[in-house]
This record gives C-alpha cells, structure tokens and sequence, in this order.
C-alpha cells in the first residue's frame, strides 16, 4: 500500500494569492500533498472553518495577522494540530513574557524593564533604568509598530503618550537598552536552521520591513547551541530569530513564529519546500 496523501491546511489572509501562496500550491502538487485552503481574510464562519478543519490531518498558519490567533484556537479546540500552536504566541507577541523567558534560561538579551502605567512612575523607572538613547515598545505589536526610540526623558514622556493615545488603551510598554548593531536573521524549520540573513539599514531600525539588504552570515558553534535552545524553550516550529551582536557578543532581539520566506527571492521555493517537508513528518 502506498503512503496516504497527507491533507494540508493552510491559513493566509490576502485578498488574492501571493508569492508563498503560489509556491505551497505548486510544491504541494510536487509532493504529494493535498493543500487545502483557507483564507481568513474572506471565510472565517464557524460551520465552514469546521467543514475545512475535517478535511486536514495537519494545519499551517502562514497569517502574521494578530486575528490568526484566534482561528488557531478556534481549530484546536476542534481538536486540529496547528503549527505554530497557539501557546507559542504567548512567548513571541507579548517581548516582556518573551524577556523573561530567556532570562529565567540564560538566553542573553538586551537589558529591559516593564513601565509603569502611571507616567510619573515610568518616568522614575526610565531614570532608574538610565540607559540612553533607550528603545521603547509597546508588548504587542508587529513589523517595528510601536517601537520608537527616545534620546532623553521628555522624548521618553512623549513616544510613551503617543502610544497610549494610538491604541485606544493604556498598552503595557518596556523599555530596552538600545544597541548599537545590524540584525541578523536565523529562519529555523524544526530543529534546522534553514537560512541566515544579515539586514543592514539606514536608519536605527534594522529588524522585519526595516531592512532593505541581507546578506548571509555564518553560524558559529556559540550561536548554534544558543539557537537550538532557544527553539527548545520556546517550542517554535517554523521560527525567525532576531539577534543582535553587543562587543562581539550575541543577544538575542526577538522571535517570530509565521517568519518570513521572502529575504532572498531566488531561496523562496527551497525554504517553503522543507517547511513542506517537516509538515509531513509531524503526522
């Protein structure tokens, strides 16, 4: 008897396909892989997304959307693997959790502290804290929203305002030492690290939609046993790992669950082909 086809889900929100999109579909074909469909930018009913959910062994979310979390749930409380799981976004979404995380396991970070929501407090925590020009962001929020840097304490006082004001209520904020340094990405799939992608940028802001040139960096022995336990205590499947380098050191910035494919257009395909490849493992 021949292997049974392996029925994909696949979660995206665009209006019409993209690149990615294009590739699953036609690598799908190439692999055996029955691929089925599900954009939660048109169809998110309960009855439908129940109709799909029957169809797939396994499910994977390609949506950086924040409203793909609760789809996620919605599909493992109808008894569905998805990858990445929702508990993972507990650690990726909210960076204070994140920080504390990889202190509690001797992951090196920038130096952070949680604000106060009381403005004289935060103020005093800033001053307190005393590293500047500081890094502040808000605990949720992606591709480099709500993070801005400020130079001195009313420069602090106002970024802190303006997020409060943005959002329609008082977001918890850090603050982070700001560091000096380019970003260096690490796409893993499973236990491999698949592509590294160094970002230079003009401005401060190197991580996500900031950095516009990427080259590939090596990966020391170091850095490989930091990776790998990173992916262990934060149980990524299919992850983007931010660092930074501080006096010839690593830090690690940030990770990202639902990564990008797209840092080098000509390694697109090779990289949705083994996320592919480890999909079919974990049925």
């Amino acid at each position: 008897m021949g292997m049974k086809k392996l029925n994909l889900g696949y979660i995206y929100s665009e209006q019409n396909l993209g690149k990615d999109e294009e590739f699953f579909i036609e690598l799908s074909q190439n692999k055996d892989i029955d691929l089925i469909l599900i954009n939660i930018a048109k169809d998110i009913e309960e009855d439908k997304l129940e109709e799909k959910a029957k169809k797939c062994d396994i499910i994977f979310n390609n949506s950086g959307d924040e409203f793909a979390y609760e789809i996620i749930k919605t599909l493992e409380t109808l008894g569905k693997k998805v990858i990445d799981s929702s508990k993972t976004y507990y650690y990726t979404e909210d960076k204070w959790i994140f920080f504390l995380k990889c202190k509690e396991n001797k992951i090196p970070v920038p130096e952070t502290i949680l604000l106060s929501e009381n403005m004289n407090l935060a103020k005093k925590n800033l001053k307190n804290f005393n590293h500047w020009p500081v890094v502040l962001k808000r605990v949720w929020g992606t591709r480099g929203e709500y993070v801005e840097k400020a130079e001195n304490l009313e420069e602090a006082e106002q970024v802190i305002k303006k997020f409060w004001e943005k959002g329609n209520e008082k977001m918890p904020v850090i603050a982070q030492e700001m560091i000096h340094s380019p970003s260096y990405r690490v796409t893993t799939v499973g236990n491999e690290v698949i592509q590294t992608a160094l970002k230079k940028n003009k401005g401060w802001k190197c991580t996500g939609v900031y950095g516009k040139e990427f080259k590939k960096f090596d990966i020391d022995k170091k850095l490989e046993k930091m990776i790998k336990k990173i992916v262990k205590v934060m149980d990524i499947k299919v992850c983007g790992i931010d660092l930074l380098k501080k006096d010839g050191k690593w830090l690690v910035l940030e990770v990202n669950s639902t990564p990008a494919f797209d840092f080098f257009e000509e390694e697109r395909e090779i990289v949705i082909g083994k996320v592919l490849d480890f999909l079919k493992k974990q049925v």
